[in-house]
């Protein structure tokens, strides 16, 4: 969310009115927004960069304020105003307007043909008569930055260019040219230079340095020059400095060059509505003609009002309240939605100012509904649906497998869904149009251009960058591909898979086909043809010839397993043999046969409601104890329900890492259900109710933890065991005495083993991309100091050079670090303290290990 920065004392007079803290941080609640923070710019740089920094700063409190993303008529101190007075029902939402000019033609933007290779839209109005005081004016330039920062795409999609148009004269013209034909003096600098100059000279500023690259590989630069072949700018970059604005400017022009006209109109349609009221005439905007290389014109802004109609029993409805018609029209004319009831039936007619592009859905307008009736006044109600939850089978089967498969010795590794097109197709020795990817349309960088199709990349690269780990390295990784499908309406579908390989002198073919027989005795599927499985011989150019065999089960393939290929191995920068299986786990879900468990019923019959068991039958009721006397104690009383608690406190099943007979035994020595106040004990015992009809094939328990009942008096002759009569002593105490005792001899055997269990240190391997300035720069050095970084947990790995262009290269570094030591953010502010040397840190890769 964006934070905007305004000051206190000047927000209190523009709303009239002064706050506490907590007054305003109500008010804003219930607007929809957030006080994130109260505090100053001293405080700020004091916090940033230290008390002798900030000893000059200035002491004015500052409302540090989240706002929505989307909405960007609250991005300046004047927006928030409106919105916030017309939200009190201090005022009425304003009225804009787009007027012609009192004399003469409106300014006029030529655009030419050349401007379709960069930024080929553009739009343009003017503020007439504008009075500029020192914080309108900075809130003007403040407005411009948020708006480059968010819809803008930090200028990639919309440039915003302001002018003082008294120092310039139209009509003028958008074109583009080579960038050594361009010279002018640019914003705040006191000489002329070309626009390949610029470049290079705005390559070590820290503000504009991060644009360059929108145009800097393009043949030709943007540029708007006027009637007298003076440039007011080069977009995105920078403007000229002989038309910069002033406080003492009277007349803006304002332009906005594109490579999207939507988002254009938008960022035009806030910059003037924003600042309109500062004109003569308030809420007034001046019209500017835009005339299109095909002769096409256009009058700008468009200051678009549009009508929408919605009921108040669809807000009724979706919001959860019982408001009248004419109210929800009261709740939306506060949020700047001037709306009113048509009289036909329940229906509200609402206007969409040009101020609020947000609104593109009736759900918009029924939030902001629910923002002006204030969420916390909406009576809370119990939904009147239920279901039964249950794990979803397939996500079941997934973490079963992964604890077998990392009790077999294979290590999990996870990792991104996203792929470049090399690593699925050509590394892989196939070609793309015959993996299936979904591709990614607009890529931001060349690492993530598709939707991966399988899962053996990852996993080699993530050794890749573990080399220097002992060897065999042996990893797996159970997740999901994206393969398109036709059938689908959304043209793809995702496919639970299992890869794993193996890595070490030697292919070691023989480790990973017993991994898959393991894996098939997991899933119970015998070895044989038929209703079995088998692997059969196949080519596949991804593995070498004569070593890869395809896995059918019950007939069809679910995947392949074999040795790689050495070029396979070689494009993931491997230096020894490796084996792999990978294969489709969905089929051995088979059909699950779940019982529907959802009710539209009021929610008193939820308590009577008999849930049907898979063959319709109500469920029998569970067998009463047999016994209550367990290991923890006797069930029936406070104390021992007391003992069981404590010991759930840290596990979710009585023995092991899975629900077992002995969690049932135990469950069924329980009378009654527990307390609220035993919370551990509760939060099993609702867990093991729900195995109420797997409970016959849960698994066996290894220990006894429910002792016999005591049992009956014997009917022979007493004088028989008159040498075993105790007097003095009690069965129940002995019992008890016992059950106690091997009570604490369990726990303390747990207490031991679990003291002696080594701490897992959670690790990460990464590959930084660091970047340099230029092809000058001595990469040798760069390295040094890269290296140089030292922190406890972190171990430098291998590195290498990689092209970028135009002879400039980047320093690619691995290295494994400890996760609770070391942070990404904290390696990349390390690095770049580098200035000299270093532009910028990108992670490439990022892997759990």
């Amino acid at each position: 969310m964006p934070t905007v920065g305004v000051k206190r004392d000047l927000l209190f007079k523009a709303l009239g009115r002064t706050y506490t803290d907590e007054e305003f941080d109500e008010l804003c609640f219930e607007f929809g927004l957030e006080l994130d923070e109260i505090t100053s710019e001293k405080e700020i740089i004091s916090r940033e960069q230290g008390d002798s920094k900030a000893s000059g700063a200035s002491d004015i409190i500052l409302y540090k304020i989240d706002v929505p993303a989307n909405r960007y008529d609250l991005l300046c101190l004047e927006g928030l105003v409106r919105g916030l007075q017309v939200f009190k029902n201090k005022l009425e939402a304003p009225r804009y307007r787009r007027v012609s000019p009192i004399s003469g033609e409106p300014q006029k933007l030529i655009i030419t043909k050349a401007t379709a290779a960069v930024r080929p839209h553009a739009v343009a109005a003017v503020l007439r008569n504008i009075t500029f005081t020192q914080e309108r004016y900075d809130s003007f330039i403040e407005l411009q930055e948020k708006l480059h920062q968010n819809i803008c795409r930090k200028r990639s999609l919309v440039a915003i260019g302001t002018h003082d148009l008294d120092t310039i004269s139209g009509p003028f013209t958008y074109t583009a040219k080579p960038p050594g034909d361009i010279c002018f003096k640019p914003l705040n600098q006191t000489k002329e230079y070309t626009a390949t100059q610029l470049m290079s000279l705005y390559k070590t500023d820290s503000h504009l340095r991060h644009y360059l690259h929108i145009i800097e590989d393009k043949p030709v630069y943007p540029v708007i020059y006027d009637s007298n072949g003076i440039v007011l700018s080069m977009p995105p970059i920078i403007n000229g400095d002989h038309s910069k604005i002033s406080l003492k400017t009277k007349n803006v022009f304002i332009e906005c060059t594109a490579t999207d006209v939507t988002k254009a109109k938008i960022v035009l349609d806030m910059m003037v509505t924003m600042f309109s009221e500062y004109c003569s005439q308030p809420f007034t905007v001046e019209e500017a003609e835009v005339v299109y290389p095909d002769g096409r014109t256009c009058i700008y802004p468009e200051l678009a009002y549009r009508k929408e109609k919605l009921t108040s029993e669809f807000i009724n409805r979706k919001v959860g309240i019982n408001e009248s018609t004419e109210k929800i029209a009261q709740l939306l004319t506060r949020m700047c939605l001037r709306s009113q009831a048509t009289g036909v039936g329940d229906e509200i007619e609402v206007e969409i100012p040009p101020t609020r592009s947000d609104v593109i859905h009736a759900c918009d307008i029924m939030e902001d509904a629910a923002i002006a009736y204030g969420f916390n006044n909406i009576t809370r109600t119990t939904p009147r649906t239920y279901t039964v939850a249950n794990q979803f089978p397939l996500n079941k089967l997934t973490e079963l497998l992964r604890q077998d498969l990392a009790a077999a010795g294979f290590t999990e590794a996870l990792n991104f869904a996203l792929c470049s097109q090399e690593d699925i197709a050509d590394k892989l020795g196939k070609k793309i149009s015959e993996t299936k990817a979904a591709h990614i349309s607009n890529p931001k960088t060349a690492e993530f251009q598709v939707a991966r199709t399988t899962l053996l990349p990852g996993l080699l690269k993530t050794i890749a960058a573990n080399r220097k780990m002992p060897l065999p390295l042996k990893l797996f990784e159970i997740s999901d591909v994206v393969l398109k499908d036709e059938t689908k309406d959304v043209g793809a579908s995702n496919s639970r898979r299992f890869c794993a390989v193996y890595y070490n002198k030697s292919p070691g073919f023989e480790v990973i086909h017993g991994l898959l027989d393991r894996t098939m005795q997991l899933l119970e599927v015998q070895p044989a043809c038929g209703e079995g499985y088998h692997i059969q011989a196949a080519d596949d150019s991804t593995f070498f010839p004569g070593r890869c065999a395809e896995i059918f089960v019950r007939g069809k393939s679910v995947g392949r397993l074999g040795v790689l290929h050495p070029d396979v191995i070689n494009r993931f920068e491997l230096t020894m043999p490796c084996s792999a299986l990978e294969m489709d786990i969905e089929p051995f879900l088979g059909h699950t046969a779940e019982t529907l468990l959802t009710h539209d019923v009021p929610m008193q019959e939820v308590i009577k409601h008999k849930f049907p068991t898979r063959n319709g039958s109500c469920q029998a009721p569970a067998p009463g104890p047999t016994s209550t006397k367990t290991v923890f104690g006797d069930m029936s009383t406070p104390a021992g329900l007391k003992a069981l608690n404590d010991f759930l406190a840290d596990k979710s099943y009585i023995e092991g890492f899975a629900a077992s007979q002995a969690d049932i035994a135990v469950f069924d020595a329980i009378p009654s259900a527990p307390p609220l106040t035993l919370c551990h004990l509760l939060r099993w015992y609702s867990h093991i109710k729900s195995f109420q009809r797997e409970r016959a094939g849960l698994p066996s328990a290894m220990s006894q933890f429910v002792l016999p009942a005591i049992p009956p008096a014997s009917t022979h002759n007493a004088s028989d065991d008159d040498d075993d009569i105790d007097l003095f002593g009690s069965d129940d105490e002995a019992e008890s005495v016992e059950a106690a005792r091997i009570k604490e001899q369990r726990l303390a055997e747990y207490a031991a083993k679990k003291s002696k269990k080594p701490a897992l240190i959670a690790k990460s391997s990464i590959l930084l991309d660091v970047k340099p300035w230029d092809d000058e720069t001595d990469m040798t050095k760069l390295e040094e100091c890269v290296r140089s970084v030292s922190m406890d947990g972190l171990l430098w790995g291998q590195s290498k050079l990689v092209p970028v262009g135009y002879g400039i290269k980047k320093l690619q570094i691995g290295c494994v670090v400890e996760d609770d030591k070391v942070g990404t953010d904290l390696l990349e502010e390390a690095i770049t303290a580098f200035e000299e040397y270093v532009q910028s840190v990108d992670v490439a890769a990022f892997n759990k290990i």
